[in-house]
């Protein structure tokens, strides 16, 4: 374990996504293809390779050497992907803000990994990042996820209409903010 990773339960590890995962992550991925469709977008054929996902987590992890993006992995005992977390979009000056996204793979849904590994993001966010605020979205009818952002300290703060195409139809999103300090901006 590197001194980022640390165990959110005694067999998943919560640490950050490397390269080296593109096999995971496509084995996972194509897995729970059917459990995730009615909370992503539609993806190409692609994606679910391991080429599409050595490309996708190589530019990722190029926007996080950049400082535009933190992506980490909830692995098991194996070093299997069974979940993503992804802060993106960050943001520097005065708004200090960051995107959440997330997903956690059919198996491994309901145990509280969720919501423990948003809670790491977030105190990444502000402690190693500085950020002031992370947001997210949900499906309107994806209260699972929106009890993880509650149990995690984030207050809904509205609905947008149409605001991303999912399973092949703009969708309704209800949106999300945790502000994590009140402290001036630094840097």
């Amino acid at each position: 374990m590197t001194d980022r990773t640390h165990l959110l339960a005694p067999d998943v590890a919560f640490r950050p996504a490397e390269l080296a995962d593109a096999p995971s992550f496509a084995a996972t991925l194509t897995h729970n293809r059917a459990y995730m469709r009615r909370w992503e977008p539609v993806r190409p054929d692609t994606f679910y390779t391991v080429e599409g996902q050595a490309a996708r987590l190589t530019a990722l992890l190029a926007d996080r050497d950049a400082g535009r993006a933190m992506p980490w992995v909830l692995a098991d005992p194996d070093d299997r992907v069974i979940g993503a977390f992804t802060l993106s979009a960050i943001e520097r000056g005065p708004f200090r803000n960051g995107r959440l996204g997330y997903w956690v793979a059919e198996g491994h849904a309901g145990r509280g990994l969720a919501t423990a590994a948003v809670r790491a993001v977030c105190e990444a966010a502000r402690d190693r990042l500085g950020l002031h605020r992370v947001e997210a979205a949900t499906v309107t009818d994806n209260a699972p996820s929106q009890r993880v952002l509650a149990k995690a300290g984030f207050e809904r703060t509205g609905t947008a209409p149409g605001y991303l195409h999912i399973n092949a139809r703009w969708r309704d999103h209800h949106l999300f903010q945790r502000l994590l300090h009140d402290d001036p901006p630094t840097g």
